[in-house]
């Protein structure tokens, strides 16, 4: 069986070996932890964004950026192809892991979930645990872990401290506007497992989302990333026969659909509970190639307008 901390160690290599061209910062701390700043006290860069995202991914996917355009606005362009789509999207990069140690506090993503069984449920359902003595975790967070903090992650994952990998990334950086935007097919697989269809049904995924401006503040900032998915987001699966919850997979089908993602996460008291999960976990639009009789169906649509709105684009 893979091992997701271990396939994904290649791309935290790449990181750590070119940290100076890439704009990262590491740092060995006292009990061994290697933290890695990807966007707190440094720029990053695209290329640390996309070896981020394959991080998250467990090594299991390829992340390329390109130029296209929203309208008639140049815009960068994240594309990804994933295998194992149930492992590599729901057994590591979904934000499955609400970390809290202490005063510090970070959504949780990556192969180190798969040690700690966060949460135990997803697990369950696709049948998968690691056994890896090493573990890497990706934080969405504006400060670092002190050590602390990452003892407190290993213990959890079962590990020393000194095996353990923490990527770093604020949603106001770089980084963290790619790898928000890494997560179109993530999220599209999360919207089925909430809907109790069994992923493991999903042989290939492919997405595209455009990767959003870096913004002044981090709400502004997860507005603008959150509708790089839900208005231009495009996703390809995959699947082992047809079942009707494809429909329901595009944004389009959520009631708040057509204002820009901040503004409706403002009217909710900017708790994510609040906001319909039909919105925060959709793509814009959807494409189903069903393998066992070869039809191609496509669901929703993109939507240019509000995303530039969302971007500030004048």
């Amino acid at each position: 069986m893979l091992s997701v901390n271990r396939t994904a160690m290649p791309a935290v290599r790449e990181v750590i070996d070119r940290r100076d061209e890439l704009g990262v910062a590491v740092a060995k701390q006292g009990n061994g932890a290697t933290c890695i700043d990807c966007g707190v006290n440094v720029p990053g860069s695209y290329r640390a964004g996309t070896l981020f995202v394959m991080t998250c991914l467990a090594g299991l996917a390829t992340a390329a950026i390109t130029m296209g355009r929203v309208g008639v606005v140049p815009v960068p362009f994240l594309h990804l192809t994933v295998s194992h789509p149930a492992l590599a999207c729901l057994g590591s990069q979904k934000a499955g892991w609400v970390l809290k140690a202490g005063n510090y506090s970070a959504m949780a993503s990556g192969p180190a979930r798969a040690l700690a069984a966060k949460p135990k449920e997803t697990y369950k359902k696709i049948g998968y645990r690691d056994t890896s003595t090493t573990g890497i975790i990706a934080l969405e967070a504006d400060t670092l872990p002190d050590e602390g903090v990452t003892g407190f992650i290993a213990e959890k994952c079962g590990i020393d401290p000194e095996n353990l990998y923490v990527l770093v990334a604020p949603t106001r950086s770089l980084v963290g506007s790619v790898q928000i935007s890494g997560r179109v097919v993530t999220a599209t697989l999360h919207k089925l497992e909430e809907k109790g269809y069994d992923v493991r049904r999903i042989s290939h995924a492919a997405g595209r989302s455009p990767i959003a401006p870096v913004k002044r503040t981090g709400i502004e900032a997860m507005g603008a990333a959150n509708d790089c998915n839900i208005y231009y987001g495009s996703v390809s699966l995959v699947a082992e026969g047809y079942d009707p919850v494809f429909a329901t997979l595009p944004s389009q089908t959520s009631p708040d659909y057509g204002r820009p993602f901040g503004r409706v996460l403002k009217d909710a008291g900017y708790d994510f509970l609040k906001v319909d999960s039909l919105l925060a976990f959709s793509p814009a639009e959807v494409t189903v190639n069903d393998s066992e009789s070869g039809e191609v169906r496509h669901f929703g649509g993109l939507n240019p307008d509000v995303l530039l709105e969302s971007f500030g684009a004048l």
